[in-house]
């Protein structure tokens, strides 16, 4: 009698795993295909792209779609400079907000309390698109690299995130290292930032993602900068003439292109070309991912 219930328990764990495997097929099958499907509309001929039907792998195979894209002479440009203000912003983003949050977590600061006040009412309250213009044109941040970096060195939801990581650890740790003599810059980059590695590698990643999406800040800035431009926003510009049907006034080599290839073929190969250099990265960063969220979003 116990060898046929143990059977029978045998029978139900591989029903289980059977059905797990399914499961967890149809969510791999479900999340890799948009990816999938984008990746092979890139690759296909433009002309046979009309057509339809074409899933997760090209039916014309060709490259002329990312030729077409990077025939253009000012995206490698553009790709330099989403690079450097990816990781300078980044750098300069983290350091920012993990000081601000390391200082908001002591509770020997006074103004903590008003500080943390204001800076929420930075989530909820905005001056809008022309205020914002206007102090940057003050500040004399219109045709220069430090238009990129410096609005967006300080970030709320960021500094809120990684205080109450910092919250979180024992502050008894802090207070060992002041009667050892410390002062609170050593506190600061020899204790705090080495326990928040999670916390800054999930920060870290929003920032870069976002540094390296943004466009939108170079077509209000430096729209009229060739040296400043970005590589997102040289793609927006192909992409819109692909979809205008007329080529870029300093891009007349790349009109002759452009008229055999589609719009949806050149959207997809951007897609493609914007997201991959995140993908490379995010491997790297994932392990920190869960635990900085979990650990840092959330405290009672």
């Amino acid at each position: 009698m116990a060898s046929s219930k143990a059977f029978n328990a045998t029978k139900g764990e591989r029903a289980f795993d059977v059905v797990n495997y399914i499961i967890l097929g149809l969510v791999l099958v479900i999340t890799l295909y948009p990816f999938l499907n984008v990746l092979a509309i890139s690759l296909n001929d433009s002309t046979d792209t009309v057509r339809g039907g074409i899933y997760i792998w090209p039916r014309e195979f060709t490259w002329e779609n990312y030729k077409t894209i990077f025939g253009y002479t000012s995206l490698i440009q553009g790709f330099k400079i989403s690079i450097l203000r990816t990781v300078i912003g980044t750098l300069l983003g983290l350091l920012s907000s993990s000081m601000l949050a390391f200082t908001l977590s002591r509770p020997d600061f006074r103004s903590r309390k008003f500080v943390s006040v204001f800076l929420a009412m930075t989530m909820y309250f905005s001056g809008g698109m022309v205020p914002v213009y206007i102090l940057m044109r003050d500040l004399h941040l219109l045709g220069t690299f430090s238009v990129y970096i410096l609005p967006g060195m300080v970030s709320a939801f960021n500094v809120f995130v990684i205080r109450s990581f910092i919250d979180g650890l024992p502050y008894a740790l802090q207070e060992s290292a002041k009667l050892d003599g410390a002062n609170d810059f050593v506190i600061y980059y020899k204790i705090i930032l080495p326990l928040c590695k999670p916390v800054l590698a999930t920060i870290a990643l929003f920032l870069a993602v976002g540094q390296w999406n943004s466009w939108f800040d170079t077509y209000l800035y430096n729209g009229n900068k060739a040296s400043l431009t970005t590589l997102q926003y040289e793609l927006m510009k192909i992409l819109d003439s692909t979809q205008q049907g007329s080529a870029m006034t300093n891009a007349n080599d790349l009109a002759n292109q452009m008229a055999n290839v589609s719009p949806e073929s050149i959207k997809m190969a951007i897609t493609i070309v914007v997201t991959l250099p995140i993908l490379i990265v995010y491997p790297f960063l994932q392990k920190y991912f869960v635990g900085g969220m979990t650990l840092g979003a959330v405290k009672a």
